[in-house]
């Protein structure tokens, strides 16, 4: 895990140099960060001997209470964790290394698959042909 760490950061070594993302506090005292950060999940602490406990996936029941915009600002949040979690299977494998809990890709994917179902549903329920047309156009995007 040490050497993902220090791959990933030197992945992002020289966007960091850059300007525009500095980790410097800006004016407003918010710390920038580096765009790139979010393919790689935040240090823990080498001392930590806990196992992390990652939660499950959504439920299509759970995600038929979500408006229309929750679903998919839901998606984008997902779709993040995915490409973050590729990310890091793939640079494990390529050191060699075990990819820790890889039971976490499915569960968002599975996640995913449910938030095109319940969008695909809605869309079928509604009695406009013509904005039912777009919004599967728009599902079918995702």
């Amino acid at each position: 895990m040490f050497l993902s760490r220090t791959l990933g950061r030197t992945l992002f070594a020289a966007a960091a140099r850059s300007k525009h993302y500095a980790t410097t506090a800006p004016a407003g005292g918010r710390e920038v960060r580096n765009p790139l950060q979010e393919f790689f999940e935040a240090d823990r602490s080498p001392d930590d001997d806990k196992p992390v406990v990652y939660g499950r996936g959504w439920k299509a029941s759970e995600l038929r209470l979500k408006s229309w915009d929750d679903l998919h600002k839901l998606w984008y949040v997902l779709l993040k964790e995915k490409n973050m979690l590729m990310t890091q299977r793939q640079m494990l494998n390529a050191q060699n290394l075990r990819f820790p809990n890889p039971e976490r890709i499915p569960k968002v994917r599975k996640s995913m698959c449910r938030i095109k179902q319940v969008l695909t549903e809605r869309a079928i329920e509604e009695p406009d042909p013509r904005r039912s047309a777009e919004m599967k156009k728009m599902i079918n995007a995702l």
